[in-house]
């Protein structure tokens, strides 16, 4: 909890008790489903609840704004995003059933009204959204033919909508095809910590 003191002392007491909360959430589902792995677990606020929250560090999303979690897991990032954005919606889809009930299970005990967690795959979705995030869960081109379908035309941020995508390691070729467009962002320079040396968020605008 230090750590997202550090990094966003903005927070009301609500989302510092919500926070809080998550890590015991996370670290009890974890014990009966395996959501965040077990090399993971002890370095949770760290590898998945900060580095989830680094892309409020890339756009701070207007009240109102619709954001799907695409393959979101045990909930990252979609739900450390709901608590720090009450006022944005967001939807979370996994093709993983026991997942998603855990999802839907810690979002019901934070009270979070802003999250609808979904067991489906984005091939199925119709509806579009200012924004389609995730971390890394298949090949960027892949990843933005699959989901392009599924963002909205119409802007109300200072980043025009379009993908925020998680990413580690390197990725050069996977981004080539997008390099006039595609904007990175290194993590090391907005975290100190060793774990952020080689994250970035990819951004691509969708028009």
């Amino acid at each position: 909890m230090e750590l997202l003191r550090k990094y966003f002392p903005e927070l009301t007491p609500l989302q510092i008790s919500q926070f809080e909360q998550l890590g015991a959430l996370y670290h009890e589902w974890n014990e009966k489903i395996n959501v965040i792995s077990r090399k993971d677990i002890d370095e949770l606020y760290i590898r998945h609840i900060l580095h989830s929250l680094a892309l409020a560090k890339i756009i701070r999303f207007q009240p109102g704004t619709t954001i799907i979690d695409v393959g979101t897991g045990g909930g990252l990032p979609g739900i450390p995003l709901a608590i720090l954005y009450p006022e944005c919606h967001f939807t979370l889809i996994d093709s993983i059933g026991k997942k998603i009930r855990v999802v839907q299970e810690i979002a019901s005990q934070l009270k979070l009204k802003n999250v609808l967690a979904q067991k489906n795959r984005i091939q199925e979705i119709k509806t579009r959204y200012d924004f389609v995030i995730s971390r890394a869960v298949t090949a960027f081109p892949e990843f933005v033919s699959m989901v392009r379908k599924n963002i909205s035309p119409l802007s109300k941020n200072a980043l025009p909508n379009g993908i925020l995508y998680l990413k580690g390691g390197d990725f050069e070729d996977e981004i080539k095809a997008f390099s006039s467009s595609a904007e990175i962002f290194e993590l090391s320079k907005i975290f100190s910590e060793p774990f952020f040396e080689t994250k970035k968020v990819i951004y691509l605008p969708v028009r």
